[in-house]
């Protein structure tokens, strides 16, 4: 039988109770807020029971909310966001848990109850730095292993901090300041009499 969102909010409050953060419908799908350390439990639960069922995790992403709301937001600044699907209810959850620490990032893995959240995790913790605790293998997927800082954090310079090359004379890859040299950049118009074989 399909949930209607109606219905989602009721189970979702008769089977989390005080677990839920906040619970809010928008654009015509339900966000769960939870903290971090309910957000295993609350994970195990709406997989689990059968009122919900939500057997398959479609994607997780890092967010950083330091300028969010053009600097107005006043809270944890990462959170992991999980989309689930139930098949069985026809019906789809955002989950979000925010990291209680800006400094040092952690949150619970759930690769033990959704393996295809691996790689997902992976990538927030080597483009965000949230470290997922209890997961079998967190360590960078996108950028090299020598690569300093996560470029999606908002504090991240566009220009990073290291460049890397390969050195032909050495006849290896290294890693060195970055050099950004100052260039002119005025669009050109080229116009052709025949373009596209039309005569002008």
């Amino acid at each position: 039988m399909a949930h209607t969102l109606q219905s989602l909010e009721t189970t979702l409050r008769a089977v989390l109770g005080e677990r839920i953060g906040a619970l809010t419908n928008a654009l015509g799908q339900l966000t769960l807020v939870v903290k971090a350390e309910h957000y295993l439990d609350v994970a195990l639960a709406l997989r689990d029971d059968p009122a919900l069922q939500f057997k398959i995790a479609l994607d997780l992403a890092g967010v950083d909310y330091s300028a969010y709301g053009d600097g107005a937001y006043d809270g944890p600044r990462f959170a992991a966001v999980v989309h689930l699907l139930s098949i069985e209810h026809n019906c789809r959850l955002r989950l979000r848990a925010f990291a209680p620490d800006d400094d040092l990032p952690i949150l619970p893995s759930l690769v033990d109850v959704w393996n295809g959240l691996n790689w997902f995790e992976r990538e927030a913790f080597d483009l965000f730095g949230i470290v997922f605790d209890g997961h079998p293998d967190l360590r960078r997927i996108l950028t090299d292993y020598g690569f300093i800082g996560h470029p999606f954090r908002k504090d991240f310079p566009v220009s990073g901090y290291v460049e890397m090359r390969y050195d032909p004379d050495e006849k290896r890859v290294i890693y060195q300041p970055i050099t950004i040299e100052p260039r002119e950049i005025i669009p050109r118009i080229i116009r052709e009499e025949q373009y596209g074989g039309l005569k002008h």
